[in-house]
């Protein structure tokens, strides 16, 4: 898929296409979506001012999100070494603001310190340089995926993987979780004290239900928060290509 295919799929979105010019492409593979509900008064104090949590029938969502980033482009540029293709794990809930229900950032781990640092200074968000090992077995398509943090103490945190699609590929009904949580198409954060939105468009998500053994999982610990026992809700997707826009301000 190009951009423009990503573009001209804007009728999956709530609310019309930015009116200013897109900044990057990236495509995300390999990605497995594992969410688990968690209280929303754990979650609530968490956010920034100005952000309000979004709820499923009142219970809040912490995803934990593994993948691979390829391609990573400025538009108009050519690719920056050892920052077009790295591994990519971010630990996310449900936000809105002014109507438009978004994705809220704890913590992204990269595997490339120049990407860290670049979405650091360009998307103020919070990024760390993290170590991966991924291995795919070809006879059986397990995706084996490992990642330790970089550094010691409070911000140390791990997770580790072995996830596989076990279904037909399908796209999420309107007005299910699964389109809820995954149909998304902005991010929030902050700079300077302010609230900052950043536009995003992809097409629908061509999800595949699926299984994971997770093996190590403190990578939202350093963030205040200690995921549930219980199983979480599972989906794969093998690859989408998203548009990302500059950051603007939520005018309060």
């Amino acid at each position: 898929m190009t951009p423009e295919q990503a573009l001209s799929s804007a009728n999956t979105r709530p609310w019309p296409l930015p009116d200013s010019p897109w900044v990057m492409t990236q495509v995300w593979r390999k990605l497995l979506f594992a969410h688990w509900p968690i209280a929303a008064e754990m979650v609530r104090p968490l956010l920034p001012a100005g952000l309000a949590l979004d709820t499923w029938d009142g219970q809040a969502w912490l995803g934990v999100v593994p993948f691979q980033m390829e391609r990573v482009h400025f538009r108009g540029l050519p690719g920056i070494p050892t920052a077009t293709r790295f591994a990519e794990l971010n630990v996310r809930t449900y936000v809105t603001a002014d109507d438009k229900p978004g994705v809220f950032f704890f913590s992204l781990d990269a595997g490339s310190l120049l990407a860290v640092l670049g979405a650091r200074a360009l998307f103020a968000l919070p990024y760390y340089h993290a170590r991966f090992a991924i291995e795919i077995a070809a006879e059986s398509d397990i995706i084996h995926y490992r990642c330790e943090r970089q550094g010691s103490g409070r911000r140390h945190a791990a997770f580790e993987a072995r996830y596989q699609p076990i279904g037909p590929v399908h796209l999420a009904q309107p007005g299910s979780l699964a389109d809820w949580l995954t149909a998304r198409y902005c991010l929030y954060t902050t700079r300077g004290g302010h609230l900052m939105r950043g536009e995003i468009q992809h097409a629908s998500w061509p999800l595949q239900p699926a299984t994971a053994e997770i093996v190590r999982n403190t990578i939202a610990e350093p963030a205040g928060i200690r995921l549930p026992a219980t199983p979480p809700l599972l989906y794969y997707s093998e690859r989408l290509e998203v548009v990302v826009w500059p950051l603007r301000a939520v005018h309060r």
